[in-house]
């Protein structure tokens, strides 16, 4: 194989979007991950996408690969593809019932069971609220399997002594994304230690 036919080999952080609120924090996560990314969002992740921050098309260009939700002949729905990481961003409620009960019939879900199969980190940030005791039963399954839960809930500690009033949202959606990219092992500029 000549150099010019070969693939670009580095591990690409997964980022999938499912049809909740709070899809800001995913475009803070394209802008802030120090990795490529490959992005996969479902058609109601567009939807409100383009209702909450504008067009879709804008966030889908920063990504260094995009997958259709039904695009199963992707290359992250294969185990033997490394990556980074993947974080669904947001998660909605239907889209954790399906990762938590091993289906696998759109990319989202298949990449998530490859990254539980393969021992990968899976993070899961859930938005919805209140929830189910059927959500908390998925969530527990999904964590029993390898997947770390974190709910859509910024660190409001890492402001002080700022007033709360004085925070913007993507201020503390900004802060959230840094905590999921230390579980990735991309350390935040701040953190408790560094504000108390």
């Amino acid at each position: 194989m000549s150099p010019e036919s070969k693939r670009d080999l580095t591990p690409q952080l997964v980022v999938a979007m499912t049809g909740a609120s709070g899809v800001g924090a995913a475009d803070l996560l394209l802008e802030r991950s120090p990795w490529p990314v490959a992005l996969v969002a479902s058609d109601w992740a567009r939807k409100v996408y383009t209702y909450e921050c504008g067009d879709f098309d804008d966030l889908a260009s920063r990504a260094s690969a995009r997958y259709a939700p039904d695009n199963l002949w992707a290359p992250i729905s294969s185990g033997s593809v490394p990556t980074v990481g993947m974080v669904v961003l947001p998660c909605s409620a239907h889209s954790l019932a399906q990762i938590a009960t091993g289906l696998g019939d759109n990319l989202i879900a298949r990449a998530a069971h490859c990254h539980l199969k393969e021992k990968r980190p899976l993070i899961l940030c859930l938005r919805e609220t209140p929830m189910t005791s059927i959500d908390l039963e998925n969530a527990a399954r999904a964590a029993k399997a390898g997947a770390t839960i974190m709910p859509l809930s910024p660190p409001f500690y890492m402001f002080h002594p700022k007033p709360l009033a004085a925070i913007t949202a993507r201020e503390l959606l900004g802060a959230f994304v840094d905590r999921v990219l230390a579980l990735l092992g991309q350390p935040a500029a701040a953190n408790w230690g560094t504000v108390q």
